[in-house]
């Protein structure tokens, strides 16, 4: 079975839970998609391997995960920034995003640019409709993006890809590069 097969299932079975999902008219119901999409992209990460038998990409996705986790933590403690919605103090950075992000991160470099652009459209979506429930500033999501880029992106090695999408910032914006090897 070719390699690419599994990570096409994982984006399609994604947008298929995105079509059945409620509508997100309300910041519940964002709420509620940015969950199940960060879950879907999450299982994707640790699926993918596990299916192809790569569990040095599996251990990779993990720690990523654990990782970002753990960083995102720290940061909450340390940031007491307000939610937009007023229930507390812990909205910097994303969770949500930042895990999307490593997700989406972790399969990008592990797998080339097959599986990591439909995550990484994916895991936009959780960024946004994050700010859309109001549980975070776009800043956040932004931040949570970053943190979960990078951290995939130190912690997961290539297994081989002759294309990338390499995530890049600065002061004036940011974006995706593609590069490919000849």
């Amino acid at each position: 079975m070719n390699k690419l097969i599994q990570p096409r299932r994982a984006a399609l079975a994604a947008i298929l839970l995105l079509a059945g999902s409620p509508a997100c008219a309300s910041p519940h119901g964002w709420g509620k998609a940015s969950g199940i999409v960060r879950d879907v992209l999450v299982g994707a990460a640790l699926g993918v391997p596990a299916v192809q038998g790569d569990w040095q990409g599996d251990l990779q996705a993990a720690g990523s995960l654990v990782a970002t986790g753990g960083t995102t933590y720290a940061l909450k403690e340390l940031i007491h920034e307000r939610r937009p919605d007023g229930s507390d103090r812990k909205s910097f950075p994303s969770g949500h995003a930042s895990i999307a992000f490593a997700a989406a991160g972790t399969l990008e470099n592990r797998y080339g640019w097959q599986a990591g652009l439909p995550a990484f459209v994916l895991a936009s979506f959780v960024g946004v409709a994050r700010v859309e429930a109001r549980r975070h500033h776009w800043y956040d999501a932004v931040a949570g993006a970053a943190l979960g880029t990078g951290t995939a992106f130190a912690i997961t090695r290539q297994r081989d890809s002759d294309v990338r999408l390499v995530p890049w910032a600065d002061g004036g914006g940011g974006g995706l590069s593609l590069a490919a090897r000849f």
